[in-house]
């Protein structure tokens, strides 16, 4: 399928125009997250939800955190009025239409259970919906994984009895994560959980280096033995840390608009994405819980540039790691490195591509 030339604001500058037109994968994105306020209001009438606000422009002005606590409060909250398998088709596939929009053709996606079966409802219900979402995503030209994620500030016992629960469906199931509140949950109290998932096949990733330590980045990869970090900004504190990720060639998902809103950084231009890149780690550019943070994929590439000014180059490698941190089949992902390749070349700035690419 043909990608989309950027939109007509990107066209003021040249790299900005390039990073936002170029194909290219998602592998941190939270479905609850991208849960927008109208929908949120539409699904909340549907199934007569009632809400703590009187409008969408309420519900808007609500999205000021201090924290990431403080924004989790809201989440949840608004994940109330998700309650039938329509209400979750409707929540994945506007999600992946927004996706292709920005030229993602690639989506690896959270999900969190255990906020919905909390309430009552089911597993099954969840996943139907998300699989109709991603057959109709297939269709407008964006693959896609799911990942059951575990929510941390609750118990291994509560985490196991969620895997025993999803035994039936792990056919529609590509991994497992660990997300919610990080700071006081260390990766080790998921130990014998994540032994179980890796027992049972499943690919490992964990949020870990957020608002965490550098240390529960040391935890995700020796504890949880994962093999992609979900943020990890914080493990330029430790040179060691940066060495073996760099060694052992561990991604990290990274969500600018996100860390900034969180106060994770006080403003983009503090951002250490542009010294990640330099370090040599496989960093990539995600939108997190993308209706809460200001935006989606191509939003965070605009205030990334605006902030950092990264070289054509930079995007290209931006670009190539969301391929290659991600869990497509060897053969798609080839596809995919040379449909980047094409497109690098088709905008003038093949000299761009490194020769051992």
């Amino acid at each position: 399928m043909t990608d989309f030339p950027p939109s007509a604001p990107d066209a003021q500058d040249p790299v900005t125009a390039l990073a936002c037109g170029m194909p290219k994968a998602e592998l941190h994105i939270h479905i609850e997250g991208s849960l927008e306020p109208e929908l949120v209001f539409a699904l909340a009438e549907k199934n007569r939800v009632p809400l703590p606000y009187a409008s969408v422009e309420a519900l808007r002005a609500a999205y000021r955190f201090d924290d990431l606590q403080s924004f989790l409060n809201l989440y949840y909250a608004c994940a109330d009025v998700l309650r039938q398998e329509e209400d979750f088709y409707r929540m994945g596939l506007a999600y992946l239409e927004r996706a292709r929009a920005d030229n993602v053709i690639h989506a690896e996606i959270f999900f969190d259970p255990q906020t919905h079966t909390a309430r009552g409802i089911p597993l099954a219900t969840v996943l139907q919906g998300l699989k109709r979402a991603q057959a109709e995503g297939e269709k407008l030209g964006v693959s896609s994984r799911l990942i059951l994620c575990f929510l941390r500030h609750l118990s291994e016992e509560e985490g196991l009895a969620t895997l025993e629960a999803a035994l039936p469906y792990l056919d529609q199931i590509d991994g497992v994560g660990l997300d919610s509140s990080e700071v006081g949950h260390p990766p080790g109290k998921f130990t014998r959980l994540f032994a179980k998932c890796r027992e049972l096949g499943l690919s490992t990733v964990a949020h870990a280096g957020e608002e965490g330590p550098a240390a529960y980045v040391w935890g995700a990869l020796d504890l949880l033995q994962v093999k992609r970090i979900d943020h990890g900004v914080r493990a330029m504190e430790d040179p060691a840390l940066v060495a073996r990720l760099v060694k052992e060639k561990v991604p990290l998902t990274v969500c600018p608009l996100s860390n900034v809103k969180l106060r994770v950084f006080p403003d983009m231009a503090a951002h250490n994405l542009p010294q990640l890149l330099q370090a040599g780690l496989m960093v990539t550019v995600n939108s997190d819980d993308p209706a809460y943070f200001g935006g989606y994929m191509n939003a965070n590439i605009r205030a990334v540039q605006a902030a950092c000014h990264l070289s054509a180059r930079d995007w290209y490698q931006l670009g190539k790691n969301s391929f290659d941190a991600s869990w497509l089949t060897p053969e798609t992902r080839r596809a995919y490195l040379a449909r980047l390749d094409d497109y690098f070349r088709s905008q003038g700035y093949g000299g761009e591509i490194p020769s051992q690419s």
